[in-house]
């Protein structure tokens, strides 16, 4: 959708999650400084990644998760968490191999197994409140199946997993010999004081458990493109050979800038997630004047929410369209997601709150002006 929007003018995005936020400035500065002092600064690291940043990401587990990570032979950097979540699913999943998927579900990781030639299995999650439904993955379960993603913070829905369903969860997964990815992404970034309950949380699962996180939300570094991998060192062996084919290594100058996020003063986290909190009230305000066109569920993390809209005829990339061609603004469609994301817009708040005033005035004002009257059949554009 933001390709399609790059050839018309004066869009606004709901779409793409990049938050508005500029990098901190002390990562910048720590950057530069190696920029100027390390004459090896432009140049590839060991594929794990830098020394210095690995035993970093093993103090902060163990500070933050209360997990002891060997920095050798459990952590690897990566070219984000997409990397790294690529490089578990190519590692894990041979052709025919079953992946069980939430439904909705982050659009990437669906093309991530089938990118492996596995089989993506969606198990739909609770559509009034967007928690796991833990029987609908046991049902999911077949003896080809081969591993669960969940991402949690959700996206694309919002929610915040209870510890309860993902007790659940580990407990199916240890039954059935089954491996967890676990996308960690929007671990931060969880509202009104709600707890977030860590998939590193259960030592039951540590064998079996591969998870991933990334610098890019929490501290507004998407195009520094750096991230990292926690797993057993027995499948992180494996992994390192996905990783050294498709990566070799996570940019050296991106790793620095990851170790000043990590050793550098956390107030700018903080911050940034009160500004989202805020954001998504004002939108669940927003939304709520549209309540006879959208119904939605308050997103409880990460910054994306689900608006389901019912119109007889309109499935999801119409709708987008429409408001696209129309209206200008950028959602991204709900069957990106997986089947029971249709019928679903994803709208993003990480934006500037103007740009989300905008985004939402332009919706209302579409919306009154009957939008779904007419022809559409023209709305495809080429991509």
């Amino acid at each position: 959708m933001p390709l399609l929007a790059s050839r018309l003018e004066g869009c606004v995005s709901l779409g793409q999650g990049i938050p508005s936020f500029s990098t901190p400035m002390h990562i910048r500065e720590a950057v530069w400084k190696v920029m100027q002092d390390e004459s090896d600064s432009g140049k590839y690291s060991l594929g794990p990644g830098l020394p210095v940043l690995r035993r970093a990401v093993s103090r902060y587990l163990l500070s933050e998760r209360g997990v002891e990570a060997d920095p050798e032979s459990e952590i690897c950097i990566t070219v984000g968490a997409m990397e790294g979540l690529s490089a578990a699913v190519l590692t894990l999943v041979d052709r025919g191999d079953e992946v069980i998927l939430p439904s909705p579900n982050y659009a990437s990781h669906i093309e991530q197994v089938l990118l492996a030639e596995g089989v993506p299995v969606f198990a739909p999650l609770d559509e009034t409140t967007w928690q796991l439904d833990p029987e609908a993955i046991r049902r999911a379960i077949t003896p080809k199946t081969k591993a669960i993603i969940l991402c949690n913070p959700h996206n694309p829905t919002g929610a915040n997993f209870s510890r309860e369903s993902l007790e659940a969860v580990v407990r199916l997964a240890i039954e059935h010999d089954l491996f967890i990815i676990a996308d960690e992404t929007y671990d931060f970034l969880v509202y009104d004081g709600e707890p977030f309950c860590s998939l590193t949380s259960f030592p039951e699962l540590r064998d079996r458990l591969i998870a991933v996180f990334s610098f890019s939300k929490k501290y507004a570094m998407t195009g520094w493109r750096v991230g990292f991998i926690f797993a057993p060192g027995d499948i992180l062996d494996h992994i390192m050979k996905v990783h050294d084919a498709v990566a070799i290594c996570a940019p050296r100058l991106s790793q620095h800038a990851a170790l000043a996020a990590l050793e550098g003063p956390q107030e700018c986290v903080e911050a940034m997630r009160g500004f989202l909190q805020a954001r998504r009230d004002l939108v669940f305000e927003k939304l709520e004047r549209m309540r006879d066109h959208f119904s939605v569920i308050r997103p409880r993390g990460a910054y994306y929410l689900m608006a389901k809209f019912d119109v007889p005829g309109i499935d999801s990339m119409t709708y987008a369209l429409k408001l696209l061609n129309e209206a200008r603004v950028i959602t991204i469609p709900g069957a990106a997601f997986g089947p029971h994301g249709e019928h679903h817009l994803r709208m993003s708040f990480g934006g500037t709150e103007a740009e989300l005033v905008e985004a939402f005035d332009r919706i209302e004002k579409w919306l009154l002006g009957n939008p779904f009257g007419g022809n559409h059949t023209n709305l495809v554009l080429e991509s």
